[in-house]
């Protein structure tokens, strides 16, 4: 911090200098151009004609003294305005424009390579000298800058050392500042590094400056749901745990009942009901990772069509269906119908609700596939004339192993669980409704539009079901 202010404060100290300098310099001229309007006063003063010439009686004793305030030496000439009569140094530059009569004007210029002050006034004469032809004097007073330049610098140099140990008790001060200010701070980060890794308890924030306490709010925040998401990995893993020692002691009693038996006919039956339960064991750990990924995997988000999605999924499970009879078919966006996802997320998602809606379906009934999406978001829908969900069950189904009444033998409560956290990756939610009929179910996977600007061509267009 001390390193950003320093620029700053830096180039606000030479504008200040240079302001300072400028002020000096003003000063500078107020106070010697007194002294040098005094002398041309003085010489106009001793001006006379009466002789019938021009005259001028200096006062050196007014010049010496001049010259020892000025530290260098003082010009000055006078003229008529024909400058046929002319006293003093006659080189002395003119000033850029003609002065107005009897107001005094001050420049500056050049005299033998030496920068000089100079300031011109033009008055009328009484009388006109013998051999001038013009009415008006011109007088001009000048003397070297070099004194203005040496009390500028002595002004503007004492400025600096004045601004330089200011600067340095200032930057001083900021540092004592700064570390008293961010004391609490460290302390914090003190406190933070001593605590152990599984240590995920709430940061204490009430010593800490107003400042700070935000960025502590956001910290507890997030460890907070942290905690959540360990203690639902624990919660996953314990449930997996007990399933999979569910499917495991199964197998081990068929085994064992196996080896027992001597009749080979009940053999060939124990052996079947094993085959079925290593089934049962391989599904339920297939949904088991599905479960696993859909929490933990990034979620990679980009355009994706939504018609080829519907198709590939229907078509996976269309011989499911065609065994129990069962009409699946999709109702198609227009061609070019895209949205944004996971496409890879979303199509578990969407083949864990045909799977359901066909195992808990009669048969020669009906399920139907369609997408949808408007100016808030997506939706991808699965709707059947089966025998439908209890309200009860609608709102608590979705959590993990948490089976319906109607679950089919070998579910195991982890199809739509699946679902839901997939929905939630994507910032969405799962629905589960009645038709507008009241036979059936109808599931929704939906989620919203991202921050950046991303379109469903035709949206809430729907093709001819097929």
């Amino acid at each position: 911090m001390l390193l950003c202010m320093l620029p700053i404060l830096l180039l606000v100290t030479a504008i200040e200098l240079w302001m300072t300098r400028q002020e000096a310099l003003e000063s500078a001229n107020a106070a010697y151009d007194r002294s040098l309007l005094g002398a041309l006063k003085s010489i106009d003063a001793n001006i006379s004609t009466a002789s019938g010439g021009l005259s001028v009686e200096l006062p050196y004793t007014l010049f010496e003294f001049f010259e020892l305030t000025a530290s260098g030496q003082v010009f000055f000439r006078v003229a008529t305005s024909d400058a046929l009569v002319e006293l003093g140094s006659a080189d002395l530059p003119a000033p850029p424009s003609p002065p107005p009569a009897g107001l005094p004007v001050f420049y500056d210029a050049t005299y033998f390579g030496e920068s000089v002050r100079l300031v011109a006034y033009e008055r009328a004469l009484e009388r006109t000298p013998h051999g001038a032809q013009g009415r008006s004097v011109m007088i001009q007073v000048g003397e070297s800058t070099r004194s203005r330049q040496a009390f500028t610098q002595r002004f503007v140099r004492s400025a600096a050392i004045r601004d330089a140990i200011v600067l340095v008790f200032l930057m001083l001060g900021a540092a004592l500042v700064l570390r008293v200010a961010l004391s609490p701070l460290a302390r914090l980060a003190r406190e933070v590094e001593a605590r152990a890794p599984e240590d995920l308890t709430h940061i204490d924030n009430q010593r800490l400056p107003a400042e700070i306490s935000p960025l502590v709010g956001a910290v507890n925040h997030h460890m907070a749901r942290i905690q959540d998401l360990m203690a639902q990995q624990r919660q996953f893993l314990d449930d997996a745990s007990h399933q999979l020692r569910t499917h495991l002691t199964t197998l081990q009693m068929q085994v064992d009942y196996a080896k027992r038996e001597p009749d080979p006919h009940k053999i060939r039956s124990a052996l079947d009901a094993l085959g079925e339960e290593i089934g049962r064991a391989s599904r339920s750990s297939q949904q088991l990772l599905a479960l696993g990924r859909s929490d933990s995997v990034a979620v990679s988000m980009s355009a994706f069509d939504l018609e080829p999605l519907l198709r590939e999924v229907a078509l996976s499970w269309l011989p499911q269906a065609r065994a129990k009879r069962i009409d699946l078919g999709i109702r198609t966006p227009l061609p070019g119908a895209f949205a944004w996802g996971d496409r890879t997320l979303l199509r578990e998602a969407l083949s864990n609700l045909v799977s359901n809606a066909i195992a808990y379906n009669r048969p020669e009934c009906s399920v139907t596939v369609y997408a949808t999406g408007d100016d808030r978001g997506w939706r991808l829908n699965v709707v059947d004339d089966g025998p439908g969900l209890s309200d009860e069950e609608r709102h608590t189904l979705g959590q993990r192993f948490r089976r319906g009444a109607n679950a089919a033998k070998g579910g195991f409560g982890l199809g739509l669980a699946i679902v839901r956290s997939i929905a939630e990756r994507h910032g969405g939610q799962l629905h589960l409704v009645a038709t507008e009929s009241g036979r059936g179910l109808h599931a929704i996977v939906s989620w919203p539009q991202p921050s950046a600007p991303r379109q469903l061509a035709n949206r809430g267009e729907q093709g001819p079901s097929t």
